[in-house]
């Protein structure tokens, strides 16, 4: 419930840091790219963690290190200064969201486990729905740092609970070393991959710092699996991925993601900046997407438990991809019962997507290895994540710098300078209109109607790219079935 809250939390809050630390577009990016690097690096060392010293301590301890983490950026007065207390709430965050899994695979038999991760998703889906409309009222009411404040009794009251219910279960055949070169490896490779990703919108996607950082990526997941196939116990054991629904479900998150949190990422300054929205008017917008995730959630658990993960899968992207489309067609002038319907389609359609995704990755892996299976389908989450925002921000970025000059001129507005256009462009990628103090009523509305025309054209172009993603990802989930090792969960819950 934490790491969901934060989420759309900090997206309703996105536009009060910017205005308030006089950050860039690409400083906002950071704050959601900085939690996402930090926790793609770590995650499937993490969940390694969980499986070695059990789930129930590792849980307990990213509990405490992500409230601690809220609370400092509550206290930070820098852009700096949020985005490196981000990076250590994705740190425990790694730690924590591995080790909630495991402890599920643990404790329920196979023929509840699909009804559990479904009460975990409608939680997920619950605070996900709550973080917009408690964001939206922070951030009116107190402050944009009280968002991450709230936190901090959310963690303590998850501690003590934690403390009093949970139960340490660990694998008879657990591993009992680390492979600490294929931990360097891995999270370097992982680090390369990221960091190309974010900055290649800065440094441009041709450029020798980009390639050069991907490269060095794909020579530390060659080393990485190399070194996996020497090691007497090695940190992802590559046997797992001969399950072709277990990759299926790991590549399924991917895409999910980057047509999810990619697509999200400009719907909260879209209702802010353009519609004029105070924030607890857009997260009371957003409530039909959340809101269709907790009621989809334990119904697409209890589906995929009768037919098998295969078709909900492959409807929810379907669903997906026509409500992305649906979200490409937004403009400056649309309704909120169109931007609701949109909006609930996309909610159900990921309901599925999130529950069945999860347990083909946790259900097809050796119940020792539930940690790290975890860790992959968490990690394949972020990783996408990053891509959405990185390949979707560079998707907005490029078509508001090639429409606006000449959406500027078309409106027979006073020439820019190339710096002044620049500045102006950095503005309406947010959906903010460049407007200077003192300009007349008239002139002003007319700026303002081409920011938000612009802005509206780049977002369209992104959500479009989105649905496209949705589309493959529909093939893709028809490669998912059943967990094969799901009986182990239910033998696994014995010993507890």
């Amino acid at each position: 419930m934490m790491v969901a809250l934060d989420g759309t939390i900090v997206a309703i809050a996105n536009p009060a840091i910017q205005k308030d630390l006089g950050a860039s577009f690409a400083d906002v990016q950071w704050i959601t790219n900085g939690y996402f690097l930090a926790l793609a690096v770590t995650l499937i060392t993490a969940g390694k963690l969980g499986d070695r010293f059990g789930h129930r301590q590792t849980f307990l301890i990213g509990v405490v290190g992500f409230a601690a983490a809220s609370g400092a950026i509550g206290l930070s007065d820098s852009i700096a200064l949020v985005v490196t207390f981000r990076v250590f709430q994705g740190l425990f965050g790694a730690l924590l969201m591995p080790a909630a899994l495991g402890l599920l695979r643990a404790t329920f038999p196979a023929e509840k486990l699909n009804m559990a991760i479904g009460i975990w998703g409608m939680v997920i889906g619950a605070s996900t729905a709550g973080g917009p409309i408690l964001g939206g009222l922070l951030v009116q009411h107190v402050s944009w740092q009280s968002v991450f404040f709230i936190n901090v009794p959310v963690g303590v009251a998850a501690l003590v609970l934690g403390l009093l219910i949970l139960t340490d279960h660990r694998a008879e055949n657990a591993p009992r070393s680390f492979d600490i070169p294929g931990i360097a490896l891995l999270s370097g490779a992982m680090f390369c991959l990221v960091w190309a990703l974010i900055k290649a919108p800065a440094w441009g996607w041709g450029a020798g710092l980009t390639w050069t950082f991907l490269g060095a990526s794909v020579l530390g997941f060659a080393l990485f699996a190399l070194w996996e196939t020497r090691v007497a116990e090695p940190l992802i054991p590559l046997g797992l991925f001969r399950s072709v629904p277990l990759s299926a479900g790991v590549v399924l998150m991917v895409l999910m993601a980057i047509a999810f949190l990619g697509g999200l990422f400009f719907v909260t300054f879209y209702l802010q900046n353009v519609h004029g929205m105070s924030p607890v008017d857009a997260g009371l917008h957003l409530l039909p997407l959340t809101g269709m995730m907790i009621v989809g959630s334990p119904l697409a658990g209890a589906l995929i438990t009768k037919t098998g993960p295969r078709i909900p899968l492959a409807g929810g992207m379907a669903l997906t991809a026509i409500s992305m489309y649906g979200m490409s067609t937004l403009d400056t002038g649309t309704s909120g019962a169109v931007m609701s319907l949109w909006f609930a389609g996309l909610g159900l359609g990921l309901a599925p997507v999130m529950v069945g995704a999860t347990e083909v990755i946790v259900g097809n892996a050796p119940m020792e290895l539930s940690g790290v299976a975890g860790g992959l389908q968490q990690a394949a989450m972020q990783i996408g994540g990053s891509l959405g925002t990185a390949v979707l921000g560079a998707v907005m970025a490029s078509k508001v710098d090639g429409d606006l000059a000449g959406n500027w001129a078309d409106a027979k507005l006073p020439p820019l300078t190339p710096a002044q256009l620049d500045q102006a462009s950095q503005a309406v990628q947010v959906g903010a209109a460049p407007v200077g103090k003192g300009t007349p009523p008239e002139l002003a509305a007319k700026i303002t109607a081409v920011a938000h025309d612009t802005f509206v054209s780049g977002m369209s172009l992104a959500c479009l790219v989105a649905a496209v993603v949705a589309v493959v990802a529909v093939f893709v989930a028809l490669l998912t079935k059943r967990g094969e090792n799901a009986d182990a969960a239910g033998a696994g819950a014995g010993h507890i």
